[in-house]
């Protein structure tokens, strides 16, 4: 087969619909990536959507924007990155709902969005040969190319949340981790490692890491974060997206302009299938690796209470009611608080409380 036969389109041919990866790139997926996080969190707490109401206004407005951009015969910045941004949005509710309303372990999640990424790079490659970007000019191409985009940000949501949170390793702990693989993966390709394996690593690894940012901004410094707020944060990453995407609408600095990328990239891909199986293999090996250690410290630093309880001296106080998750009297210490924020008409501060709530709740599951 010939690279004439590889890239030969399989349906109507377009322009490329997705820009050049660049460094605008690079930072504008970043900022939609934390604006996914925040912005969920906006809509679902702030706006008291929860998460049905929010999962089905954002799913029409993917819906709406993803038609838009399937009609489309070239690729537009502003069109392009709304598409982007709502499905990074809805990504995130995915495995929220997952997580949240089902009961789903974010492990079961991250595996299963796993799965369902690698089914879809599998049938994408054995149709169309090629997972570059830069060949995303055909219907089918296109379809395949933003399957794979939400099940990205579902499993980034995914894993970044197992990190941080049934972990325990924090926002700013996670968010370094992910910048040490993406930096390594950046190194690897400078030395060899095939271009288009790369690009989908880093695309993978950036969601953790606008989640991560995300989160570090807006959550209280009592959940390890600035504080800043679902709002604010939102604003200002909203605000950066805007300006980038203004800019590129007029410059057009992120526009392919010839296939000879897409002919280097389809000739790196055919030598790619070993490089591509020893990376999944040594990711797996590292991450069930690190999952195991960091869940055995885990459960050194918490042993189970014993059996037999201690009666306590007469006179003394009751110990506080233990259970499956511990202590439970921090629960009913952060309801008690939420019920007369409530009574005094307080509401942002009762959604605060609820969602401290979640993470207390979530740390003891842990």
């Amino acid at each position: 087969m010939t690279t004439q036969d590889v890239l030969a389109p399989r349906s109507r041919p377009l322009l490329n619909k997705v820009p050049e990866v660049t460094i605008y790139f690079w930072v504008i997926k970043v900022l939609c990536t934390t604006v996914g996080e925040t912005a969920a969190d906006f809509l679902n707490v702030n706006l008291n959507l929860g998460l049905t109401g929010t999962s089905v206004v954002t799913g029409v407005l993917l819906v709406v924007a993803l038609v838009v951009q399937f009609r489309a015969n070239q690729y537009v910045p502003a069109r392009y990155w709304l598409a982007v941004t709502l499905i990074s949005v809805f990504g995130t509710l995915v495995t929220d709902n997952l997580t949240d309303s089902i009961g789903v372990p974010l492990e079961a999640s991250t595996l299963i969005f796993g799965v369902l990424l690698a089914l879809t790079f599998l049938v994408w490659y054995r149709s169309e040969f090629t997972l570059s970007i830069h060949s995303i000019f055909t219907r089918r191409r296109e379809q395949f190319y933003w399957l794979a985009i939400l099940f990205t940000f579902a499993l980034g949501t995914a894993s970044g949340d197992l990190m941080a949170e049934v972990l325990g390793l924090g926002y700013l702990v996670t968010g370094i981790i992910v910048v040490s693989v993406i930096a390594v993966t950046a190194v690897g390709w400078r030395f060899g490692l095939n271009p288009v394996l790369a690009f989908w690593i880093i695309y993978i690894l950036t969601r953790p890491l606008g989640a991560s940012i995300g989160d570090y901004l807006s959550q209280s410094s009592s959940q390890g974060g600035l504080g800043l707020g679902a709002t604010v944060t939102s604003l200002i990453f909203v605000v950066g997206i805007v300006g980038l995407v203004t800019y590129l609408a007029m410059t057009k600095a992120d526009v392919i302009a010839s296939d000879s990328a897409v002919q280097h990239d389809v000739a790196a891909e055919r030598g790619g299938l070993r490089q591509m199986v020893a990376v999944v293999a040594l990711a797996l090996i590292a991450s069930g690796t690190g999952y195991s250690l960091r869940k055995s410290s885990l459960q050194a630093q918490d042993p189970p209470a014993p059996a037999a309880a201690v009666q306590p001296a007469a006179g003394a106080s009751p110990a506080p009611a233990l259970s499956p998750l511990g202590d439970l009297s921090k629960f009913r210490t952060i309801t008690q608080d939420t019920l007369g924020l409530l009574n005094a008409g307080n509401q942002s501060r009762a959604t605060t409380r609820i969602t401290d709530l979640e993470t207390e709740w979530d740390n003891a599951e842990a």
